[in-house]
């Protein structure tokens, strides 16, 4: 990376919404999820063993499988090749199956083939990968809000652990939230917010259990808090307009949408 790379990436960062800046950097930061980070679990104890299985990440959205998967793969010494399925085809993932062979024969380091929205790839799609995850030349990571029983082909789900990942629960949503609110270097913490009781709440439980949601939500209200001496004020109102503005998260039958509405009646 030469000076224009690393100077490029560095405003990349910063203009990253809140969500993005705010991701765990390591598997003890993440929220929600300790059937699958705590020392003790089954997935910890491969990951801290350097024995990764292929396996697919299940669960709503904003619950980190993305950020888990990047931080299980860094602490393994993996090489990491991510796509999305919504962008991606079976040109792309020849390209990276070749590089993956010659890696591993040229430095013995193994490839972690990480495919988002893996639920979106058709059958060929997802028949192109099966070869390459049963010979060990990928270890293969998919991520998907979808049942993988019902999406996933069988050949490649008996070939996958698959783990299970919660919404986050109404507590995870206002630390998460507190913590960008404290945070200066890659949070809110320079703008002197002042944050009325009760908004961290709110938001977290109109999130459906969403941290991307919930801290997108809270930055746009930062950008939108008004003058209060030396400080922005945050209050329950300014929010309630700002939540106008932004499409509720829910599921397929729309219930959850009704549900946590109620959060400002």
């Amino acid at each position: 990376m030469n000076m224009f790379d690393f100077e490029a990436n560095r405003h990349l960062s910063q203009g990253a919404p809140l969500a993005a800046r705010m991701r765990p950097t390591s598997l003890d930061g993440i929220l929600g999820q300790a059937h699958l980070t705590d020392k003790d679990s089954p997935l910890r104890k491969s990951i801290d063993a350097g024995r990764i299985p292929s396996f697919i990440l299940w669960g709503p959205p904003g619950t980190g499988k993305t950020t888990l998967a990047n931080l299980i793969t860094s602490t393994s010494n993996f090489h990491l090749e991510t796509i999305s399925a919504v962008t991606s085809g079976v040109s792309e993932l020849r390209k990276i199956i070749s590089e993956s062979k010659s890696r591993l024969g040229m430095s013995g380091q193994r490839t972690a083939l990480f495919i988002d929205e893996i639920h979106r790839f058709n059958k060929a799609q997802q028949d192109a990968i099966l070869p390459y995850v049963e010979d060990g030349t990928v270890t293969f990571i998919g991520a998907t809000t979808e049942n993988p029983s019902f999406e996933i082909i069988s050949p490649l789900l008996s070939r996958c652990r698959v783990f299970t990942l919660k919404s986050l629960e109404i507590k995870d949503i206002v630390q998460i939230l507190a913590t960008s609110l404290e945070d200066s270097e890659k949070g809110l913490g320079k703008r002197n917010l002042k944050i009325e009781e009760g908004v961290f709440e709110n938001i977290a439980s109109l999130s459906g259990g969403d941290a991307r949601w919930a801290l997108n939500t809270l930055e746009l209200a930062a950008d939108s808090a008004s003058v209060q001496g030396n400080d922005l004020l945050m209050s329950k109102s300014l929010l309630n307009e700002v939540i106008e503005t932004k499409v509720l998260p829910h599921d397929k039958s729309g219930d959850k949408h009704y549900d946590t509405i109620s959060a400002f009646i």
